[in-house]
């Protein structure tokens, strides 16, 4: 894959591409030349749609996906939407990455506080990699996978103990993917953000000491390495 050719790149979809680091990488790789699916919460449609009318703007085909990526039938379904929408019929780079936070302690944290973290973070990426996986395994051509892991995912972080856990956890499948994978030329590789100007990370910082560092656009140079790096 190269982003030096007016051709189209190929097709990609990226997970929680509403607002935030998902839009800003959505857009940049529509003006790299790939048609672009973009995925999020019901509650996020009217979002998601500018976002699909901006990479459309920018020339190339878009597609709104609504789903939860905890959920393994709409992710399922949600990759075959992919794949039956372009004309290649193809998928070439999933960007998993749809997340949640929660600012609370380990003491204060409750079970279903950490089940959710966990279920959008660990598993909606485990499901994410899978059927990706399975599609770019099917086409035979390889492909890029690539997830949203933390700096939160090299070191714990006081507040983020379940955020930090689910980050850990998909560093540790990405790693375990990348081996598993490679053999079908599929790479996998995680970016790891600090703490980026979202959305996401204002709501934290409302009731925290939390403040903002970059902005979601300057996060995409890791991105996008791990796309035309051979």
């Amino acid at each position: 894959m190269s982003p030096q050719s007016n051709e189209l790149q190929g097709v990609a979809l990226v997970t929680g591409a509403a607002q935030g680091i998902g839009k800003a990488i959505a857009l940049r790789l529509a003006a790299d030349g790939f048609a672009v699916a973009v995925n999020d919460l019901p509650q996020n449609a009217a979002l998601l749609s500018e976002v699909v009318q901006a990479i459309r703007d920018l020339g190339v085909e878009a597609l709104a996906c609504i789903a939860d990526v905890s959920i393994d039938e709409e992710v399922k379904n949600m990759i075959a939407q992919v794949v039956g929408h372009f004309p290649t019929g193809r998928l070439d780079v999933m960007v998993a990455n749809a997340g949640v936070a929660k600012w609370s302690t380990v003491v204060d944290t409750t079970a279903d506080q950490w089940d959710r973290v966990m279920e959008v973070n660990a598993r909606g990426t485990f499901l994410c990699y899978k059927y990706a996986a399975m599609q770019m395994i099917k086409q035979g051509h390889g492909g890029r996978i690539i997830g949203a892991a933390s700096i939160c995912a090299k070191k714990g972080v006081p507040s983020l103990g379940a955020y930090s856990a689910s980050k850990f956890a998909i560093r540790g499948l990405t790693q375990t993917a990348a081996q598993e994978l490679g053999p079908h030329g599929i790479t996998c590789n995680t970016y790891a953000p600090g703490g980026i100007d979202t959305a996401m990370l204002g709501r934290l910082a409302s009731g925290s000491a939390a403040s903002t560092g970059g902005t979601a656009a300057n996060y995409f140079q890791a991105v996008r390495i791990s796309i035309y790096h051979r």
